[in-house]
């Protein structure tokens, strides 16, 4: 008894999570769904909580000396590191240009840190070199800072890679998932769930008709567009894991509205779609690598889109909803039929390892 009132006593001993259910982490809470959400928020967020954590962005947005930076991390586990449509490394620069771009920032620098496991050929990690130079080159970054370490053969998998970024915000833009307001017109990029199929294509031998590409690219030449033509868009955000149902999800809970989102508007290629099909999987929760997701005022949205459309990137943009009063901190989809469904975020995770 006085062994247990010892542990009790010591300040922050105790674990948050329920872990009478989730006595070992799972795949599941690396998947950007509900599990991802309450490990981060119960587990990290609760022990190093501050003001620029608190904002649950892409990436910490801080003031230094005047000017606003946006400073974001992510790291790439994705397997298998080679699929249609790029690799792990064009994958590690514009995953990180991308969330800074996410924070109405422009990329400026990037650090990279490789994890390699022993026996990884040379070829290969050539390979993955030149596919990330080629990226920052695209992208217009620089590459300013890294590290290597290499583990054991059989105690890694070929090769993780961890990218962060720097990128500078002008003063007149402000991007957060809290400034999303009733009115807001919702606009989606293209089409979704390439990425997610690609991986899933060539993970599990899969062939069909049409070779399906991952979208893999950086966004952040279509963002300076977008800021060209208006100021007054109010949050961006990449849907990757978890894909478009859980970025809406997020940013409802963030700022405490409602979204609703129209089936019928949602671009999705048909080689695409079909593939979800007979996988099974609902291509709203599945990853994107170079779509966007905009909550622009509803007098700039024509003249956002238009620009949008006109990009590369953006040809296939649409709006596909709006911001509303009704039911706050939830996502509804109007279906092709008329009906209203609760889109929410999954708990557990369609594809692992999807990034």
């Amino acid at each position: 008894m006085e062994k247990q009132q010892s542990v009790d006593a010591g300040a922050g001993l105790s674990c948050p999570l329920p872990i009478s259910d989730y006595k070992n982490v799972l795949l599941a809470h690396g998947g950007g769904g509900r599990l991802s959400q309450q490990m981060i928020q119960k587990m990290f967020v609760s022990q190093f909580q501050n003001e620029f954590l608190g904002q649950l962005h892409d990436g910490a947005i801080v003031t230094m000396n005047g000017a606003r930076l946006a400073f974001s991390t992510d790291s790439y586990v994705i397997n298998p590191i080679f699929f249609p449509g790029g690799d792990i490394g064009t994958l590690a620069v514009n995953g990180t240009v991308n969330d800074l771009a996410m924070c109405g920032a422009v990329p400026m620098y990037l650090s990279a840190a490789f994890i390699i496991e022993e026996g990884f050929e040379m070829d290969e990690l050539w390979r993955v070199v030149i596919s990330m130079q080629e990226a920052a080159k695209r992208a217009g970054v620089q590459l300013v800072t890294g590290d290597t370490k290499v583990v054991d053969k059989g105690k890694g998998d070929k090769i993780f890679i961890n990218t962060s970024g720097i990128g500078v915000i002008e003063n007149d833009v402000d991007i957060n998932p809290k400034n999303a307001r009733p009115g807001d017109k919702i606009i989606l990029s293209g089409t979704i769930a390439a990425h997610g199929i690609a991986i899933m294509s060539v993970r599990e031998g899969l062939e069909f008709k049409t070779r399906v590409e991952s979208d893999c690219a950086p966004l952040n030449d279509l963002v300076k567009e977008m800021f060209g033509a208006s100021k007054r868009i109010h949050v961006l955000r990449d849907p990757t894991r978890g894909g478009v149902a859980t970025a809406l999800n997020e940013i409802a809970e963030s700022a405490n509205v409602g979204i609703m989102i129209h089936e019928n508007r949602i671009p999705i290629a048909d080689e695409v779609s079909g593939a979800c099909e007979i996988l099974g999987f609902d291509p709203l929760y599945v990853a994107n690598e170079g779509k966007l997701l905009a909550f622009v005022d509803p007098a700039h949205s024509e003249r956002v889109l238009s620009v949008m459309q006109s990009h590369p990137l953006g040809k296939n943009a649409v709006v596909i909803g709006e911001v509303t009063a009704a039911n706050p901190r939830s996502v509804l989809m109007r279906s092709r039929i008329g009906g209203t469904r609760v889109v929410d975020m999954l708990s557990g995770e369609q594809l692992p390892r999807i990034c």
